[in-house]
């Protein structure tokens, strides 16, 4: 075999320097987004400067893409609903990035569902980006990381961000934090729901779409509409320029996919209109930075050389019983706090 080759083969690896990852993910190199996504959920701290430094040059980037969460219980059909809409979004000559949230491994912390080999129409389009993220362990159907990757995604072009999020009951509002516009997935015949723990979702939605509604499921799917347009009704207004509809859909034969993105289109329209969007954007950058603000406050607390030195026996002394969970946060907070 050729010295030369053999020689490039054992070449050391080296990452991209910010420089190059930045240059590329402004000039839409789907691989450099990915390479720059990767360094976000890493929780090594060279990869994390590295991260705060192309985050700080993409949020340079001032762009107008579409942030639009879907959300719904597992079942409910999103990742075949985003498939759908994703091909009439690229068929209107816009490009469309989908951050699909996973529920993490406990053991291992990575993605277990593989959102990317379920959309395979989408994943063959050159003008989607798709991106499975584990949500590693969050509550909230998304993970903290999640508005970090929308922001590298917006830098590089994508006129329209889909978040498919877990689908885990009230915790999942985080991702009103996140994005724009909220579409809530059901299923016909879930109505006696609303009153259980879809409440909070429902009170976050801007539009609820029933989804698996061809065949016989036409008849059931009706009267959930009308116990859904009902109990919008009821909820507190959550833009006051703006009116929530139920739409009934089947990503399989196509019904009501394209009503419920002129829906979507509709609603960005109005939010522009009414300067409600920018003041929207400037909530959701304030979340951001609190939302980092705690995970650093986090790492730097279990980081701690006499939060290390007492956590064990704080732990067993309170699975002992010989002190409250409460009196062994406080000892722990002062061993933090204590200046030497």
């Amino acid at each position: 075999m050729n010295s030369s080759i053999i020689h490039s083969r054992l070449k050391p690896y080296h990452d991209p320097d910010v420089d190059t990852v930045v240059s590329g993910i402004m000039n839409g190199d789907r691989h450099m987004l990915s390479r720059a996504i990767t360094l976000i959920e890493s929780l090594k701290p060279e990869h994390e400067k590295k991260a705060h430094e192309i985050l700080d040059r993409c949020l340079a980037k001032k762009t107008s893409s579409l942030r639009i969460g879907i959300t719904g219980a597992p079942g409910a059909g999103k990742s075949t609903f985003i498939e759908a809409m994703g091909e009439l979004i690229i068929s209107q000559g816009l490009t469309l990035a989908v951050l699909a949230i996973d529920p993490s491994s406990h053991q291992s912390k990575g993605s277990i569902l593989g959102d990317k080999a379920r959309m395979e129409k989408l994943t063959a389009r050159k003008e989607a980006f798709i991106r499975p993220t584990a949500s590693s362990g969050y509550l909230g159907g998304t993970s903290p990381k999640t508005h970090e990757a929308i922001v590298l995604c917006e830098a590089a072009g994508y006129d329209v961000i889909l978040v498919e999020t877990v689908g885990v009951g009230q915790s999942e509002v985080l991702v009103d934090t996140m994005v724009d516009f909220i579409l809530l997935l059901m299923l016909p015949g879930s109505g006696d729901e609303l009153q259980g723990i879809k409440r909070g979702i429902m009170e976050i939605a801007d539009a609820v779409a029933i989804t698996k509604t061809d065949g016989d499921q036409s008849g059931i799917a009706a009267i959930s509409r009308a116990e859904f347009e009902a109990a919008l009704r009821m909820l507190p207004i959550k833009h006051p320029a703006w009116k929530r509809d139920v739409f009934l859909t089947s990503a399989l034969t196509g019904k009501g996919i394209t009503e419920v993105w002129q829906n979507i289109s509709e609603f960005f329209a109005a939010m522009q209109e009414s300067h409600t969007l920018e003041k929207r954007r400037q909530k959701q950058l304030k979340s951001l930075l609190y939302t980092v603000l705690e995970e650093m406050l986090k790492k730097e607390f279990f980081s701690n050389s006499s939060v290390i030195a007492t956590k064990e026996s704080i732990e067993q002394q309170v699975l002992s019983a010989e002190i409250s969970p409460f009196s062994g946060a406080k000892t722990m907070m002062e061993a933090f706090t204590r200046r030497r």
